[in-house]
């Protein structure tokens, strides 16, 4: 029998580009534009900033805020952590790393 053993790299979104949140990926570079240097310091503020963003095409954006909660993923122990080969990339290393066979 042969064994293939897989290195995998993992990349998410940022917050609020997920593929689980429900903003139109066509538009978010837009909406970046619209709100850049500016303090986001409440929901309301945010979706203000979203709410006003158009495009060339005359695109407009509609926006709500969702309160419901997603459920996470399953919890792995710092024990089960420890004996996995994972290494965090330099560039946001929250978001991004590599998950190597042992």
């Amino acid at each position: 029998m042969y064994l293939r053993l897989l290195t995998v790299t993992v990349s998410h979104y940022p917050p609020g580009a997920s593929k689980w949140n429900p903003i139109e990926h066509r538009v978010f570079c837009q909406i970046s534009k619209n709100w850049a240097g500016q303090p986001l310091k409440s929901f309301q503020t945010a979706l203000n900033y979203i709410r006003t963003t158009t495009t060339l095409t005359g695109l407009k954006v509609r926006a709500r805020l969702l309160r419901k909660k997603y459920e996470k993923g399953e919890k792995i122990s710092a024990q089960k952590m420890k004996h996995l080969a994972l290494s965090r990339h330099k560039t946001q290393p929250k978001w991004n790393y590599t998950l190597r066979p042992m």
